[in-house]
């Protein structure tokens, strides 16, 4: 059986610019079709706008507020909803509370730096 404790996973910066935990992935279990990480975002932050190419992604919402984009359309978000996020399509995250957003992020295929397309600011 395969138990990560998050405390003990080391944490690194995506090309989006949050910092996560990779919690289960092929990198670190026998997980190897997709990946599960927590993510953080201090207040006011966001993640820079991107897509990915071929994997699909779902935020969960664990603690804090934030302002979801994805293409056109934003919403707020708030803990317990869960995002879907096609591959493609333009999405970045906004904290707009006063604490420190916290979201599960699961991909599949599991996150890769390559698959991250920054859009032009």
């Amino acid at each position: 059986m395969e138990v990560r404790k998050l405390n003990e996973v080391e944490a690194f910066t995506t090309k989006d610019g949050s910092e996560i935990r990779e919690l289960l992935a092929y990198r670190n279990s026998s997980i190897q079709k997709q990946s599960l990480a927590e993510a953080r975002l201090p207040p006011g932050a966001s993640t820079t706008p991107h897509f990915h190419k071929i994997t699909e992604e779902i935020y969960y919402i664990l603690s804090g507020q934030a302002r979801m984009q994805i293409g056109e359309e934003a919403r707020d978000v708030q803990p317990g909803d869960a995002i879907a996020i096609p591959p493609g399509e333009m999405h970045t995250i906004t904290n707009t509370g006063e604490d420190t957003l916290v979201f599960l992020c699961c991909c599949a295929p599991p996150y890769e730096h390559d698959d991250t397309v920054l859009m032009p600011e």
